[in-house]
């Protein structure tokens, strides 16, 4: 099934009850979703926008040279791609508190499986974890330190995933590792579909994971 809109921010209207929060962005049939922690380590307060903060858009720049961004920038062109955040609300501290990321899970998730991306890119830890620990049945065996697990891929539940380490922490290899995984992985048949349409009436093909 597709989604039908033409809208690139908050494309299924997510209305969180906090004072200033932001929204999911992108192609609302993305391939690849992009999960960030919340708009105060990844960006987006000033722009609505994830992923516009100096480590978003070295974040921006190595997805673009994957071909997964047309171009870069505060409202990037998307290219079957979407950015979200754990937690869309800007915190009122520093941090949000486990609560706050509990009440706003309902939010993430709503969108995640309305989008249903093939590939989940977590960046960061926290957003790894909770991927792994959501989305795939490898997070009691796998350690969560993102300088292993950069760019490598883990075959989840209907997802694959690939964590990304924190931009802002990127080593000299962190961007070309990121590229050249994301082009290995889109030359491959990444969405793992299968057509059963040859077992209903009619000539449309149905896809199922």
């Amino acid at each position: 099934m597709r989604n039908v809109t033409d809208r690139t921010s908050n494309p299924f209207g997510m209305r969180p009850s906090c004072a200033q929060f932001v929204p999911g962005y992108g192609d609302a049939n993305a391939e690849f979703h992009v999960v960030g922690d919340h708009p105060g380590r990844h960006g987006g307060v000033d722009t609505g926008v994830p992923f516009t903060d100096e480590g978003g858009l070295r974040l921006q720049r190595a997805l673009a040279e994957a071909d997964l961004l047309r171009s870069v920038g505060d409202e990037p062109g998307m290219r079957r791609t979407f950015f979200s955040y754990l937690h869309m609300c800007v915190p009122e501290g520093d941090e949000p508190t486990e609560d706050d990321y509990g009440d706003m899970e309902r939010f993430f998730d709503a969108e995640l499986h309305a989008i249903a991306a093939h590939v989940l890119l977590p960046v960061g830890a926290r957003a790894t974890r909770y991927v792994l620990e959501n989305y795939t049945a490898q997070a009691h065996k796998t350690v969560v330190d993102m300088e292993q697990l950069h760019a490598k891929e883990i075959r989840g539940s209907g997802f694959l995933v690939v964590p990304i380490r924190e931009p802002s922490e990127w080593d000299d290899g962190d961007h070309d590792e990121l590229v050249d995984g994301l082009h290995t992985l889109r030359s491959t048949d990444f969405r793992r579909e299968a057509d059963l349409g040859r077992f209903l009436a009619g000539d449309e093909p149905y896809f199922v994971r």
